[in-house]
């Protein structure tokens, strides 16, 4: 009794075969996970690597190589040697590397050491990809690496790679997401989603994000400062520095890179005129001169020469000074200064492409006299037991030429009429570089001659001083402007004269008066490198290399220096007077709508039209019948619905066709309705045509539809 009960409790009891419980599914191991998927996840992360390589140390870049060829392995060889590390081995190596980045930067914050963390745990992610999610997120990182290479440069010439890049993490998306998450197995992988699909279905993706990633750049706003401006790692640049030897600026003659650039609205200046004042250098030791700025306000001037307006498109040195022609009339706008000596300076290093509007004037004459601490800084006496000839010989020289106009005269005559060559290899000069100078070798270049010739100023106790810049530049008539290169750095000097101020005079003119009107390379072709002999000497290549520095110069200033000013221009474009940032508050809704909408209408076009099915064309073709028999189908209408509608409307077809309707339910809503109905030999198929024959031989012309009842009279 207690087994019935049990039996009517529990139900019939399966055999010991079928009660059996199912072994459980184990997970499948990582290395027999499809290997396409992986493949385009690894494809992405090294195309972030390859963006960042040169940014690294070659130590980060060698060790993400071992671990993702480790990885590769692992897939396409699994043995012994080559397999996945268990997961206390994984922390080993992840906390191992995270401590070599803290040594080698000594930090983990900024760009630099952020990347190069990114590209190593990258690459210890790769270590341990079992699941989809884990390939998404190594796409992740892969946009992060992205993302850093784009806020470390934004070159024109690397645009397309970022492109590219976004373009390969969005197919690896669509890969990792619709191929299918089934073992490998069989030798025929799952082909239904193939890498073509991939690629076009990223393309057409990102071209649908064009439009808005355009209404970003346009209106929304931009705030001022460096909001998206990190800390760089601490880089050698080329440019002048805040000290001058004998032999300093012949490092800068030989290169042939790009200082800045000079955007002239209006008339330019002449070309001995583009004199581009840097730092200036008050304090010699006998050999070096080295900047001393004082921390007094600016005399005012006097300005009798004619004004020029440009911009300046200054290239990073990571210095704080700034260039301008001669003598601004004013500050520019921004976070940039004076000093007492007319010199520019930015309160921060310029680590970054700068650019500046500048108003210059080639002629000033001084208001006031020369303030004692001015005149004291620069007639300092040379150093005792140095250069001692030089000193005698300025003081006999000035002996004979009391005032100061012809005693520079003299002095200038001297180098002139005494033989010294203008050389950008000169002889070595010992501790009283002068005096050798002066009177034994004779060759040099414009440091040379600046610093002899303050040195004899001061020396008979005329103040002057040395002011180092840049001398011409190249003339760009694809883009109207000067391109200055490092290759035209000079040194000039700077005497006082009373009743007049400040005069430049630049010895360097007396000696190679063709100078002025001709840079290094023309002047002395030998002094840079082949390349640019190379570009040069080529009609071809220099027309080349300047439209390219064009569309370059377009790029920076157009796109990459895009700011709040620009967007409030652009709206004054569009006949909004005054803007401000409600306007580009309003300018991005309406742009972002038109977007949704363009994107809805897109996706709405694109749209696959479902076609009926055999079984739907028959029913359909039943329908258009019955409507023209004045028993009309509303959308609403089901098939046993529509037949009472007929029966109401057309009593006389009212069996036949609640017969077809009932049919017709039976095929596509009853128990078998999942079967194909396309499948030639199966019994659906077989009613269909049934029911696709009896849909032709109903006639429904020869009778005329029941007229309406007249309502009865009252």
């Amino acid at each position: 009794m207690s087994d019935a009960a049990d039996i009517s409790r529990t139900g019939p009891q399966p055999s010991r075969r079928t009660a059996r419980a199912p072994a459980p599914v184990r997970p499948l191991p990582a290395e027999a996970l499809p290997f396409r998927p992986l493949a385009w996840a690894t494809a992405a992360y090294l195309g972030g690597v390859l963006l960042t390589a040169d940014r690294i140390p070659h130590t980060v870049l060698l060790e993400a190589l071992l671990l993702v060829a480790w990885r590769v392995l692992c897939v396409r060889a699994p043995s012994r040697f080559f397999r996945l590390p268990r997961p206390a081995v994984r922390n080993f190596i992840a906390v191992f590397l995270v401590g070599a980045v803290l040594l080698m930067f000594r930090t983990l914050n900024g760009l630099s050491a952020g990347t190069a963390l990114l590209v190593l745990m990258g690459a210890c992610k790769l270590l341990e990809t079992r699941a989809r999610r884990d390939q998404f997120i190594l796409v992740g990182t892969s946009l992060f690496l992205l993302l850093a290479a784009c806020l470390d440069r934004q070159d024109l010439i690397r645009a397309p790679l970022y492109l590219l890049q976004a373009w390969l993490c969005c197919a690896a998306i669509a890969v990792i997401a619709y191929y299918p998450a089934t073992p490998r197995t069989t030798s025929a992988a799952p082909t239904a989603f193939t890498d073509r699909k991939a690629i076009l279905l990223a393309g057409r993706t990102l071209l649908f994000a064009l439009p808005f990633a355009v209404v970003l750049f346009l209106f929304f706003p931009r705030l001022p400062g460096a909001f998206w401006q990190l800390a760089h790692a601490d880089e050698g640049a080329t440019g002048l520095s805040d000290t001058m030897s004998p032999g300093s600026i012949t490092q800068l003659t030989a290169s042939y890179e790009i200082a800045f650039r000079a955007h002239f609205q209006g008339a330019r200046p002449p070309t001995e005129q583009l004199y581009w004042r840097g730092p200036v250098l008050h304090q010699f030791d006998g050999f070096t001169w080295r900047r001393n700025p004082a921390i007094y306000r600016q005399r005012p001037l006097k300005y009798t020469g004619p004004s020029y307006l440009y911009r300046i498109s200054m290239e990073p040195n990571r210095q704080r000074w700034l260039f301008s022609l001669d003598t601004l009339e004013r500050r520019p706008a921004g976070k940039f200064f004076f000093t007492d000596d007319y010199e520019l300076l930015s309160q921060d290093p310029v680590t970054e492409a700068t650019t500046y509007t500048a108003v210059s004037s080639t002629g000033t004459e001084a208001i006031e006299p020369l303030p004692n601490y001015a005149r004291n800084r620069d007639t300092q006496p040379l150093p005792p037991n140095n250069n001692q000839r030089t000193s005698q010989f300025a003081r006999d020289l000035r002996a004979r030429f009391p005032s100061d106009r012809a005693y520079v005269d003299a002095v200038l005559e001297y180098f002139r009429g005494q033989g010294f060559e203008y050389t950008l290899t000169p002889p070595a000069l010992g501790p009283n570089s002068v005096d050798e100078f002066l009177f034994q070798t004779r060759q040099g270049f414009c440091g040379h001659f600046a610093s002899a010739f303050v040195t004899l100023m001061r020396a008979a106790g005329v103040p002057a001083h040395v002011v180092t810049g840049y001398l011409g530049g190249e003339w760009n008539p694809a883009g109207d402007y000067y391109i200055v290169r490092q290759s035209d750095a000079h040194a000039w000097a700077e005497v006082w004269f009373e009743g007049r101020g400040w005069t430049r005079v630049d010895p360097t003119a007396v000696v190679a008066p063709e100078r002025l009107r001709r840079g290094i390379l023309e002047l002395l072709p030998n002094a840079v490198s082949a390349p640019a002999r190379l570009v040069s000497h080529s009609t071809v290549l220099t027309s080349l290399v300047l439209h390219w520095d064009a569309f370059n110069t377009w790029w920076n200033d157009k796109v990459v220096h895009f700011n709040l000013g620009d967007q409030l221009g652009l709206l004054e474009r569009f006949g909004i007077h005054s803007p401000d940032l409600s306007d580009l508050g309003w300018g991005f809704a309406a742009g972002f709508i038109g977007w949704l909408l363009w994107i809805a209408w897109q996706i709405g076009r694109s749209a696959p039209s479902v076609r009926p099915d055999r079984l739907g064309r028959a029913y359909e073709k039943l329908c258009s019948k019955l409507a023209r028999a004045g028993a009309q189908r509303e959308p609403h209408h089901g098939p046993l619905a529509f037949a009472d509608v007929v029966a109401e409307r057309r009593p006389d077809l009212a069996g036949p066709v609640r017969e077809l309707l009932a049919i017709y339910a039976e095929l596509r809503f009853g128990r078998d309705s999942r079967k194909s109905s396309d499948n030639p030999g199966s019994a659906d198929t077989r009613a269909v045509r049934e029911f696709e024959q009896r849909v032709s031989s109903l006639n429904v012309s020869r009778v005329r539809p029941r007229a309406p009842q007249a309502l009865p009279s009252t």
